[in-house]
């Protein structure tokens, strides 16, 4: 699909305006607008401290919440902490396990196994949780819907605390208590943190509950940082401050496992691209192959000799998941270019031996070349297991709850989603979903590139480095700005790493520079050198490089006309 590209038009008075009564440049006023930063929260955005972290008692049940811990670690109770096993559940079971141990808990685990329990909570994991003597199970990221699994829980003599940042329906599990902030009732302004994101409100209040110092909570925003960058959530408002001050952090983790994670992919700047394509995918591959114990030993380990060990498990576990990845997407785009399912406003896509643990990624990569919502299906245990994703401005969830009738269970937020359906409803499922997704067939009809400015070349100085470093660290709804340059000339082209990517050298003027079109190397033949091209990029600091120099980050481009 050929993408438009739309460069944002500013009211130039206020624009002016911003830029004098917060004392920054133009360029930056533009894009804070651009990202919907209102008057009224540019100082925060600019400016926002661990200081303007909201009071985690805002938040509905978390008295009840604090109280119940307390009780159960004043009467010795055992406490499972039950998560799930992707990059956003690791990360909560890590802070809350660390922290409770910490006020002298008695603490399990329980991550399910992706391919034998699927998401969430499950009666037989719960059986063997009380097994055990458990009278208190605390739920990371997940639980929200799991009214029949609470109950379970409850007639075995368990307490449930759920702590959950997923959808609401309308009715929910009579937990002990419900941690999440998307509750019709709950009077916390900011909705949008990630699972580890509740876990560090609920660490922080139990700080105050034990009249604990800072320390005591925010050693941990390494570990937060990377469970609410990876988890693609609003990098705005707490999540902006957690993410900023968690990679600060992260530079002198004491973690010895994140150490060893670190040493071992060995990016030069520590930023949130290096969270999603550095550690995230790492920390989720053992989830996604099967077991994601090893993420969370590998965090919570004191030996730096078994951290490397596990670090270096990994590291071999996401090496094989790229390559089934690779497998079900060749699939996937043989399936939709020879059934042309590219004429419709939605792919469902099937198949028996899919990996149920990578299809998610497999669909966003989909999602990113034909642009409409995705749904892959495989078989688990005689079950049709699903995991979906689509473009902004579709939501998920919203259109599986529509489907909910040809659905057994379903949950996510947005963008994300996971399924589960009857064998045999696999083409009814489809056949809704489709008629759901032509309502939004305008806003698929054509994808969009939204652009803050349009420069030159010359307009490349130190300035707009330093306002570019500002919005600093990127991420969802607060992306990496995007910049239009016309009538580059193309001084030299290549592909690199197995003909996947684009390596450019681009002039205007007197001004040579480099640029690099990831995942564009299939249209290497559409350009020659000495041709002049538009291009749509972000910039970037190729660190790589000694001495450092300023790269463009394509994202489109085009013959000039």
């Amino acid at each position: 699909m050929q993408k438009v590209w739309k460069v944002k038009e500013y009211n130039e008075e206020y624009i002016e305006y911003i830029s004098k009564k917060y004392g920054i440049s133009n360029i930056l006023a533009k894009m804070l607008d651009f990202r919907g930063i209102d008057e009224q929260s540019i100082e925060l955005y600019l400016n926002g401290s661990l200081k303007d972290l909201k009071d985690p008692f805002i938040i509905k049940d978390m008295d009840k919440f604090t109280k119940r811990v307390k009780q159960a670690i004043d009467n010795h109770e055992k406490i499972c902490i039950y998560g799930d096993y992707d990059v956003d559940g690791i990360t909560s079971i890590v802070v809350m396990y660390q922290f409770l141990t910490g006020l002298g808990a008695e603490v399990i685990y329980y991550l399910p196994d992706r391919l034998i329990e699927g998401y969430g909570i499950n009666n037989n994991a719960i059986d063997e949780i009380a097994k055990q003597d458990v009278k208190l199970m605390i739920t990371v990221d997940c639980g929200i819907t799991a009214i029949n699994e609470v109950e379970h829980a409850k007639s075995l003599g368990i307490d449930v605390l759920i702590t959950d940042h997923h959808e609401c329906a309308e009715k929910l599990p009579e937990a002990y208590a419900i941690v999440n902030t998307k509750q019709k009732d709950d009077n916390f302004k900011f909705k949008m943190h990630a699972g580890v994101g509740i876990a560090f409100k609920c660490i922080t209040a139990l700080s105050k509950v034990y009249g604990l110092d800072k320390e005591s909570y925010l050693k941990y925003l390494d570990i937060v940082a990377i469970g609410t960058i990876s988890d693609i959530v609003s990098l705005q408002d707490e999540n902006r401050i957690i993410s900023k001050y968690g990679l600060v952090e992260m530079k002198k983790t004491k973690n010895i496992g994140l150490k060893a994670l670190l040493n071992l992919i060995n990016f030069k700047a520590m930023d949130s691209f290096m969270v999603s394509f550095g550690l995230a995918p790492r920390i989720n591959a053992c989830g996604r192959m099967g077991n994601a114990s090893v993420a969370v030993k590998l965090l919570l380990e004191k030996d730096e000799a078994k951290a490397k060990e596990l670090a270096l498990l990994l590291d071999g576990m996401n090496v094989k998941r790229q390559q089934i990845e690779k497998e079900i997407f060749d699939d996937a785009i043989k399936i939709i270019e020879e059934e042309k399912l590219y004429n419709k406003n939605s792919l469902v896509l099937y198949g028996e031996s899919w990996h149920n643990g990578v299809i998610g990624i497999v669909a966003s990569r989909l999602v990113n070349i034909y642009y409409k919502p995705v749904i892959l299906l495989t078989k688990e245990n005689g079950m049709i297991r699903g995991s979906g994703r689509c473009p902004m401005g579709f939501s998920l969830y919203d259109a599986l709850s529509e489907c909910s009738e040809s659905l057994i269970q379903f949950g996510g937020h947005e963008l994300a989603a996971g399924l589960t359906i009857e064998e045999g409803k696999i083409k009814e499922f489809s056949d809704r979903f489709e008629e759901v997704a032509l309502k939004y067939s305008d806003i698929l009809s054509e994808q969009v590139l939204d652009i803050d400015l349009e420069l030159e070349l010359k307009d490349l100085n130190v300035q707009i480095l330093k306002d570019i470093n500002t919005l600093k660290p990127c991420g969802q709804c607060n992306p990496a700005p995007l910049f239009l340059y016309r009538n580059l000339k193309v001084q030299a082209i290549r592909t690199i790493k197995d003909d996947k990517h684009l390596k450019f050298v681009l002039k205007d003027s007197n001004k040579l520079i480099d640029a690099v079109a990831f995942s564009q190397g299939n249209r290497r033949d559409e350009i020659k050198i000495g041709d002049k091209i538009d291009v749509v990029c972000s910039v970037d600091i190729n660190t790589y490089n000694t001495p450092k120099t300023i790269e463009l980050i394509i994202q489109d481009f085009k013959k000039s006309v």
